[in-house]
């Protein structure tokens, strides 16, 4: 993040969710240097917005683009108005395994923690 962005103005990458992330792209032999993490929300879900997360080498000029515990993470500018200050966790519980979401933008969220409103 450079002296000007603020956490409200990125999604936030937990350490767990980097480790996680960093474990994915080492499985599935992609190019640490080249693989960036989309982080989106599209419509739908339960509650209006779905989050995506994607591993993908292609890039568009649009996307904000900043790093975090070496994850080098991408967001369309659409999207990050929904993202800003949103942080992605990883969860390894009794209960279940995988990303979650904490979004302060969010007025409701579904059970699933995979969709919300604003």
């Amino acid at each position: 993040m450079s002296d000007t962005t603020t956490s409200s103005d990125v999604v936030i990458i937990s350490e767990a969710a980097a480790r996680e992330i960093q474990s994915i792209i080492e499985q599935q032999g992609l190019d640490k240097e080249k693989v960036r993490l989309r982080v989106g929300v599209k419509g739908g879900g339960c509650s209006g917005f779905s989050y995506l997360l994607d591993l993908t080498e292609t890039q568009k000029d649009s996307d904000e683009e900043f790093e975090q515990h070496g994850i080098k993470v991408i967001v369309d500018p659409k999207s990050m108005l929904y993202l800003g200050g949103v942080t992605v966790d990883f969860k390894d519980e009794i209960m279940g395994r995988g990303f979650v979401f904490n979004n302060p933008n969010a007025t409701s969220s579904c059970g699933c923690g995979s969709s919300f409103a604003v």
